[in-house]
């Protein structure tokens, strides 16, 4: 009987509480994954980067004789998106993934894929007197 009246007693006590206040929203941290590969085209020279993303627009089956222009443009999820310039006009968004796979896209499709878009880019090919050199500090 004491349990009993115990029991009831703490249930009283437990409904004369109210209504407790929401739990608030966990917070999300969103995980960036990081690889070598992105490390490493991000501390390229200038000369060494544009090679690999040539390699990378040429691993498509598409032709780019000489790179006029590159430059990192953002992070999309974990890729590292870079943006190539050819001197035939065209223009390659490459996506580089932490283990080193790319995704090559011309500039122009991205819109439409809703994908990050590119933005202007400087000619900046090595000067062939240059290449190679580091600039004076």
């Amino acid at each position: 009987m004491r349990r009993m009246t115990a029991m009831i007693a703490g249930l009283v006590l437990l409904g004369g509480c109210g209504p407790s206040a929401p739990a608030p929203e966990p917070v999300r941290k969103e995980i960036r994954v990081r690889g070598e590969a992105q490390n490493q085209l991000a501390a390229a020279s200038e000369m060494d980067r544009s090679i690999g993303l040539k390699r990378a627009i040429y691993d498509t089956g598409s032709v780019c004789k000489r790179l006029i222009g590159s430059k990192f443009v953002t992070e999309y999820k974990n890729l590292s998106m870079w943006q190539a310039r050819c001197d035939d006009g065209k223009e390659w968004a490459i996506f580089v993934a932490p283990e080193g796979s790319t995704q090559v896209r011309p500039c122009a499709d991205l819109k439409e894929l809703k994908l990050p878009e590119c933005g202007l880019i400087e000619n900046s090919a090595p000067d062939k007197k240059t290449a190679g050199t580091k600039p004076a500090a």
